[in-house]
């Protein structure tokens, strides 16, 4: 990399999101390692002046998703599933853009940044990284295609959008546009998992195009696997083996929750008795627990990274039931603690777990298979060191950085 190249991440926020937060990440480690480097979101809630707003969004996103709500017969079901970059702010003219030599794109929907606004940033000459976090660049306008596979050729008649009914519907017209872009803006998509990489590369839209693989930047070095705080400070079962499951919306139905109850049922009539489980993040539904046999206890939302540290660093599992994930975080943490990671193989996982040593990884969506994950980790884990080495080496935040450093 040229030292004296200026770097401006775009991304829309700088804490709601698991994108912002991996963003805010990057920026710091790009510049620990001497980049001269800066963000623009559209939402901030930090008092730092490297991360300015680029504009009012309400705009923009109102018009994007007036579209989309019409498209779909006046019904918010889809709303928020789907995103077409029809809209955006005036990106491309805002100083720091003007003044950047590489610009790094990664969660830009929401009305912040149009197709044609990133056609002007590439035909004024800057160096184009788009990391993706999701499955959005590849399809027409969805986040997650799941059992869809309209992407592979063309998208139209798209389950997300009512109104036409047909193949030339808002799907099929924003993924021509993302063609016409991609074919002329030498663009660098960066997949955050193996698994995202290989959807993009079958997919018509980027199975030509230059796609690498870079992990997420977690920070690895504040966790260790011995806890800041006693279990009385953070409402922890006392003298229990813990298995700790975290999101920010537990009962998301993507997360799964029902399967993971499911497989701790297995655990306890199992006859192991000796452990308990722990929720953190929001719930929506109090019930979801209450088939569990398990002895339990849910946290509630975690604001301090602090405590959701320590509360790693007391668990002996970290378990993901998601049915969909690019590169989850959570099982990432909870490595870094010390804990076993037990997952579903349905995403990224694989980046994190490819061997019995360093987490289980349960065919989808088999549940006996994801409690025998559990009890492995109960009864028979490697060390808390092993695993915490493993998952450093692979997604600290400066070896994620330099790996970006290299590309430009």
């Amino acid at each position: 990399m040229n030292p004296g190249k200026k770097i401006v991440i775009v991304n829309h926020s700088d804490s709601r999101g698991g994108a912002s937060v991996v963003s805010v990440r990057l920026l710091d480690a790009l510049q620990s390692l001497g980049a001269d480097a800066s963000m623009l979101v559209t939402h901030k809630d930090s008092t730092r002046p490297d991360i300015v707003v680029a504009g009012d969004v309400r705009k923009p996103f109102l018009l994007e998703h007036g579209e989309i709500f019409l498209r779909n017969g006046l019904s918010r079901a889809n709303l928020f599933k789907a995103s077409t970059a029809r809209f955006g702010l005036p990106v491309s003219n805002h100083p720091l853009i003007r003044e950047a030599d590489v610009v790094m794109l990664n969660w830009v929907n929401q009305g912040m940044l149009s197709l044609k606004e990133i056609e002007r940033m590439a035909a004024d000459g800057k160096r184009i990284i788009w990391t993706m976090h999701d499955m959005w660049n590849m399809t027409g306008i969805c986040h997650h295609a799941q059992d869809c596979r309209g992407y592979l050729k063309e998208c139209g008649r798209c389950p997300l959008i009512h109104l036409p009914k047909h193949r030339s519907d808002l799907s099929h017209s924003v993924l021509e546009r993302k063609s016409e872009l991609y074919s002329r803006a030498g663009i660098t998509f960066v997949a955050v998992s193996n698994w995202l990489a290989a959807r993009a590369r079958e997919s018509s839209l980027l199975k030509n195009q230059d796609v690498r693989v870079i992990p997420n930047a977690f920070p690895v070095e504040e966790f260790s696997i011995r806890p800041e705080h006693i279990r009385a400070e953070l409402g922890l079962p006392e003298d229990k083996k813990l298995i700790i499951m975290g999101a920010a919306r537990l009962d998301d139905p993507i997360k799964g929750l029902p399967m993971a109850v499911e497989a701790l049922n297995k655990v306890h009539d199992a006859g192991q008795d000796d452990c308990a489980a722990v929720f953190f993040g929001n719930l929506r539904d109090r019930t979801a627990l209450d088939s569990l046999r398990m002895p339990r206890v849910w946290l509630g939302p975690q604001g301090d990274f602090s405590r959701i540290r320590s509360i790693y660093a007391h668990g002996d599992v970290v378990l993901s039931s998601s049915q969909f994930e690019t590169l989850p975080g959570t099982l990432i943490e909870g490595q870094a603690a010390g804990c076993y990671p037990v997952a579903f193989d349905a995403g990224g996982q694989r980046d994190i777990i490819d061997t019995p040593d360093t987490g289980w990884l349960a065919p989808a969506y088999d549940t006996s298979s994801l409690a025998q994950g559990i009890l492995k980790g109960l009864t028979t884990p490697p060390s808390r060191e092993q695993l915490h080495t493993h998952v450093a080496t692979r997604f600290s935040a400066r070896t994620v950085a330099s790996r970006y450093l290299d590309i430009i």
